[in-house]
């Protein structure tokens, strides 16, 4: 092995039900007032909503809800949250959602605890990242991987710039995964979460470096059970235990340990980041694309 350096501190809670654990996860953190950072409405058509903000009610803990996060995350929804934390003296953000309204929360979380700051300069690297809000997610798409790790993307809406910014501030403090909150999406959505997870480990597995053996091996497994659970996925989403394989291999792929003791080479994803931006395509869709 290669020298290195790993760090995932994010609590996983996984399984189906996990959800109804939200609100404790939230107090066990420090939580008092949480913002529910969510995307359209099959959050709340699904009857999700309503049990993640009874697991609040039922901790104590008090709650806001902010809608309206789309792919490709706006930073105008981005301050609008900051907006509203400020004025609802907000103390942790909890994303209810896939890797666009995490990533959104994590931008909110941010920008809430440093609000003298533009918040867009963080991610042209311009300011370092000093302090955050804590941030909970409660994950309902496998692909991103932003529920462990320490990334966030983020589009700017008047140039339609896409960047991302890495900083362990912005890991989140806990990942409930329940796999049964996937079966309900459609093939196409599935198809490009299965590219996003795999290009999370190849731009990381085609590099120059050699001597990581079980790095190479670790990744390797996780790319073939992809390969393998993504077929079956698409032919049956109410497959459980595929559905669960999946789920956990898209934050594995993204926290960092298919890629130890080698640099990462992010090509592809930051191509496919400027198509997404400029003709709104789903990541996977320009991802695969590029690759």
């Amino acid at each position: 092995m290669n020298d290195f350096q790993y760090y995932t501190p994010t609590k996983v809670v996984f399984g189906r039900g996990t959800e109804e654990q939200a609100g404790q996860l939230v107090k066990e953190q420090g939580g008092t007032r949480a913002l529910v950072h969510f995307g359209g409405r099959s959050a709340r058509e699904s009857g999700l909503l309503d049990r993640v903000l009874a697991s609040l009610d039922r901790a104590g803990v008090a709650h806001v809800e902010l809608g309206g996060v789309v792919p490709n995350p706006r930073l105008s929804k981005v301050r609008e949250g900051m907006e509203l934390c400020r004025r609802e003296g907000v103390d942790f953000l909890l994303a209810v959602g896939g890797g666009s309204v995490i990533d959104s929360a994590k931008a909110i979380a941010l920008g809430a605890a440093e609000p003298e700051a533009d918040l867009w300069d963080f991610w042209l690297g311009k300011r370092p990242v000093e302090r955050t809000l804590p941030v909970g997610a409660v994950l309902t798409i496998s692909a991103a991987g932003s529920e462990t790790s320490s990334s966030a993307v983020l589009t700017r809406d008047d140039t339609l710039e896409k960047r991302g910014l890495t900083s362990e501030q912005i890991r989140p403090r806990f990942a409930v995964m329940d796999p049964e909150l996937t079966c309900s999406l459609p093939p196409y959505q599935i198809a490009c979460g299965v590219v996003d997870i795999m290009m999370h480990t190849l731009d990381r597995y085609f590099t120059c470096v050699t001597g990581n053996l079980l790095t190479d091996e670790i990744a390797q497994g996780l790319l073939r059970t992809v390969i393998r659970c993504g077929a079956r996925a698409l032919a049956d989403p109410c497959d459980l235990q595929t559905m669960s394989e999946l789920m956990w291999a898209g934050s594995l792929s993204h926290n960092g340990l298919t890629g130890l003791g080698a640099p990462k080479d992010f090509a592809v994803h930051q191509l496919g980041h400027e198509l997404s931006a400029r003709f709104d395509f789903a990541h996977g869709a320009t991802l695969s694309a590029v690759w």
